[in-house]
């Protein structure tokens, strides 16, 4: 089950679970290449905040968390989600400019000795 939608407490609409349910969709078609495995969001209501906490699980031990609150459940999931998606976005370019410096420093030892 890579999608899990979790409410701590009553009172979250079912249509807010609904979109979370969506958006934890996209982050598994926009981060597909680095095989997201498992995604899990929390909804929560206290007092007068709506918090949404997301947490994404990968292969190669990649995890990431985000929580975000406020007035708005949609909002709240919306920022998480953002927050989560940046986090991935960043994973993915440092293992893209690992791998172009390791085929840099590679092409300049094979030819380093011409000049």
């Amino acid at each position: 089950m890579p999608i899990e939608v979790t409410v701590r407490h009553k009172g979250v609409a079912d249509d807010d679970q609904e979109y979370a349910n969506q958006k934890a969709e996209g982050i598994l078609e926009e981060f597909s290449r680095i095989k997201v495995e498992h995604v899990h969001v929390i909804l929560n209501i206290e007092k007068h905040l709506n918090i949404a906490e997301v947490t994404a699980q990968a292969r190669n031990h990649i995890r990431v968390e985000a929580e975000e609150s406020g007035n708005s459940m949609r909002m709240s999931i919306d920022a998480a989600v953002d927050k989560v998606a940046r986090q991935l976005r960043r994973r993915l370019e440092k293992v893209r400019d690992h791998r172009a410096a390791k085929k840099h420093s590679e092409a300049e030892r094979a030819g380093g000795g011409e000049e």
